[in-house]
């Protein structure tokens, strides 16, 4: 009964909805009501909808002649036109005494025509009423002087996706009224700033979709009542710094689609009251430290689809108090986003991160976000471990909200969107599991060092004198310490630049380049055997920043070779690693291409494997190397004469020139070899280079258990074998004891011993003088329970 109550309570609401609010809805749209005028042939008059360029709803009488394929003016048309549509016709001359007879005419829509001047469409006498012009998608090249001064009233200009080439200096001359200007998707290469002295009231500028690649400075700087900018598909790289100057109205600004390196903070810095940017598609790599800094107004940032975008740097969006929505989605290569990039954002309530290649969003992210109401995480390779414990079920809220009225604390949940495609791609056994169905227990507890593999290339090729930046990037907890160990070995720490650099000019003026490479050493100042290169002439250029960004400037050809950044806690480590080729200057244009694999050698490897220190279960092995090789294993295995024991390998920490092997068995013979990881630079292979691939090994046996006392207890380590090798001794030994029947007179003092060690068999014997006699039952008795 009561099921059937609320079925029939929820068939009266939709009932309601169907009769009332539909009817509303569809009442609420303008609709378009019969004109009855003489209308031209095939055209249609109707009283239509119309919004003026300050977006007022108007009531207008309309000719639509679209799509008829005339060559002339429809004809007669009625004077109170307002609106006249002549789109995609066949026009290129246009009869203006007929619009000079249409004193209401407001609006004139002349696009995708084959007008090629525009002085065939304005050389008539004043249209005073015109208020819209739409000229797209002609074949107009150039726009002279004065060109629309017969159209004081015009507030919106369309010259889109034309072939304009050339615009005259004072073409937009007599639009002071004009409001909103469409010149984008055009062929102009340069911006005239005397375009726009004829415009003070210009608020609305199209110029995207010319092939601009530089503003110039101050360009802009006429326009005081401009809101609205779109630069989006100009080829722009970079931005000058008074390339904004004087838009101090300036409320949404569009750099879609450019080849922006990074973001043009000194340029946005002129536009104070910017409220919605636009940086999508562009070539930035980093959103760096202050790259958002004093842009107080901003409500709305996109910076979606950029194929190089790596990192978002710590206080990377800083201060912006009026953010309300985030974008950063689509970026392939984007996998790092520091704990505190975002700070002071008091107000963002929508975080958009889908289809990255981010594999957490730390937990400090979303407790510097205290009105955030929902993220968007899929399409990530999530991995589910300590730093995303928020996001699990039943977590703890991330965010709670004290209510001053009743002084009690609400818990407010972040709400994901799409949570069916948020899954976990790490670790192995929380794979393809939805994050907000993963309970915080069933993750980890600590998070293992882990660099995402896109953040480096596999190589990175440039000229002689350059400046090579490779940037970094870790997250674990406990948080790891990032450093980079160079092809000649060199251990880089960001803290230990100015410490390393003055310690290591001390060591190459007084060393000679001979010894080992000393990694325990307090400085870390390497002591390096090398035969193709001095460290000393290129150390000076190292620079390694804080978050894990190596910079060498003027590099040279002895900086070849192999880079490996290293992310190291007390877990374990993750490497990545990059391989760095150096072009020589050429001298001559003509040079033959065998001198140019000449400038890039190939990397070669000369190690010495060898024993330093041997023990009971142990033994420490090292190596030289005048290269750093971030792919080094070592692989050991126990030598037996009679069974085959299983080989055991280990991967060697970029850097590491020694091991120590545990867990061996006493007095055992090993063979260890080191298999070192060589990259080509170049693309010829040579014998030596074939000869250095080949593992180096040694043979060392453990050290042998220390001798013990003489003990009536079996050695734990004693085998089978042994123990049957000993019955036999001890039954031949007693057969021939019984054998020996010689007379025997006095007392006999005996003392039977038995000594069980390590690779002995058992010995008897019988202490006073030289006689003989077997063993009495209870000796017997006593041997036999030994045994």
């Amino acid at each position: 009964m009561k099921s059937y109550l609320a079925l029939l309570q929820l068939y009266h609401l939709l009932c309601v909805f169907t009769v009332v609010l539909v009817p509303c809805a569809v009442g609420s749209l303008p609709p378009a009501l019969p004109w009855h005028v003489s209308c031209p042939a095939r055209c249609m008059c109707q009283i239509k909808p119309w919004f003026s360029a300050q977006s007022v709803y108007h009531e207008a009488p309309t000719v639509d002649c679209n799509n008829l394929l005339l060559t002339t003016l429809p004809l007669p048309l009625p004077p109170d036109t307002h609106t006249l549509r002549l789109q995609s016709n066949l026009l290129s001359v246009l009869d203006t005494a007929v619009l000079h007879r249409l004193p209401n005419l407001t609006d004139l829509d002349l696009s995708q025509n084959h007008f090629s001047r525009v002085k065939t469409i304005t050389q008539s006498s004043l249209l005073l009423s015109l208020l819209s012009l739409h000229l797209e998608e002609n074949h107009l090249s150039h726009l002279p002087d004065t060109s629309f001064s017969s159209l004081p009233a015009l507030q919106e200009l369309f010259l889109s996706h034309n072939n304009l080439h050339s615009i005259a200096p004072g073409a937009f001359k007599g639009l002071e009224s004009l409001l909103r200007l469409h010149i984008n998707n055009n062929k102009l290469t340069t911006v005239d700033p005397q375009w726009f002295k004829a415009l003070p009231q210009l608020e609305v500028l199209m110029l995207g979709g010319n092939p601009v690649e530089a503003l110039p400075e101050q360009g802009f700087i006429a326009l005081k009542s401009l809101r609205s900018l779109v630069l989006g598909g100009m080829g722009l790289q970079d931005l000058a710094e008074k390339a904004l100057e004087g838009l101090e109205r300036l409320e949404s600004l569009s750099f879609y689609d450019n080849h922006l390196t990074k973001v043009p903070t000194q340029a946005l810095t002129k536009v104070p009251g910017l409220k919605f940017l636009d940086l999508n598609k562009n070539r930035i790599k980093q959103i760096r430290t202050g790259d958002f800094q004093n842009m107080i107004h901003l409500k709305e940032l996109g910076l979606n689809n950029m194929e190089e975008l790596l990192t978002i740097e710590r206080a990377a969006l800083q201060n912006l108090p009026e953010l309300t929505k985030l974008e950063i989605t689509n970026n392939p290569r984007l996998s790092y986003i520091h704990p505190e990039s975002f700070l002071k954002l008091s107000r963002l309530e929508s975080l958009m991160l889908n289809s990255n290649s981010l594999s957490v969003l730390p937990h400090h992210v979303m407790l510097s976000l205290p009105r955030l109401q929902e993220v968007s995480l899929h399409s990530n390779p999530l991995r589910c471990d300590c730093l995303f414990h928020w996001a699990a079920k039943d977590a703890s809220p991330v965010h709670t909200e004290k209510d001053t009225k009743s002084n009690t604390q609400s818990k407010r949940v972040v709400r994901f969107i799409q949570p069916q495609a948020t899954l976990c791609t790490e670790p192995p056994e929380l794979r393809a599991r939805r994050v907000r169905e993963v309970l915080p227990g069933e993750m980890s507890a600590s998070c293992l060092p882990m660099i995402p593999p896109n953040s480096l290339p596999s190589y990175v090729g440039l000229r002689e004198g350059g400046k090579l930046v490779l940037h970094c990037r870790a997250l674990a907890d406990p948080q790891p310490e990032v450093y980079w160990v160079t092809p000649s070995g060199l251990k880089l720490r960001p803290a230990q630049n100015s410490a390393f650099k003055d310690s290591t000019s001390a060591f190459c003026r007084n060393q000679t380049l001979s010894g080992e490479y000393n990694q325990t050493s307090p400085s870390d100042v390497p002591i390096l055997q090398m035969k193709d290169r001095n460290p000393c002439q290129s150390f000076k250029h190292y620079q390694v920043h804080p978050e894990g960004t190596l910079e060498i400037s003027k590099i040279t050809v002895r900086e070849v070779g192999r880079y490996t950044c290293v992310a190291e806690n007390y877990l374990g480590a993750d490497t990545q690693s990059v391989t760095v080729g150096v072009y020589a200057k050429e001298k001559k244009r003509n040079k033959d291409r065998v001198g140019k694999h000449k400038t890039v050698p190939v990397m070669t490897v000369d190690a010495r494997l060898e024993v330093r220190e041997v023990g009971e279960h142990y033994a420490v092995l090292s190596w030289q190397s005048g290269r750093n090789i971030p792919s080094t294993r070592l692989s050991w295995q126990a030598i037996f004469s009679d069974t085959h024991a299983p080989t055991y390998t280990t991967r060697i920490l970029a850097g590491t020139q020694s091991f120590n092997l545990t867990h061996l068995q006493v007095g055992t013979f090993y063979r260890v070899c080191l298999h070192l990881g060589i990259t080509e630079v170049g693309k010829h292979t040579s014998r030596r280079l074939r000869e250095s691939r080949k593992p180096q090994c040694v043979s060392f046996r453990t050290q042998a258990a220390q001798k013990h006392l003489p003990s009536m207890q079996l050695n734990p380590n004693l085998t089978s074998t042994a123990v049957t090798l000993m019955l036999l001794a001890l039954i031949l030994l007693l057969a021939g004891q019984c054998w020996d029947t010689e007379p025997r007179e006095g007392p006999v003092k005996k003392n039977l011993t038995l000594h069980f060690s390590p690779g002995a068999l058992i010995g008897y014997q019988k202490m006073n003088g030289s006689e003989k006699h077997p063993p009495n039952p209870n000796e017997m008795l006593q041997l036999h329970q030994i045994c």
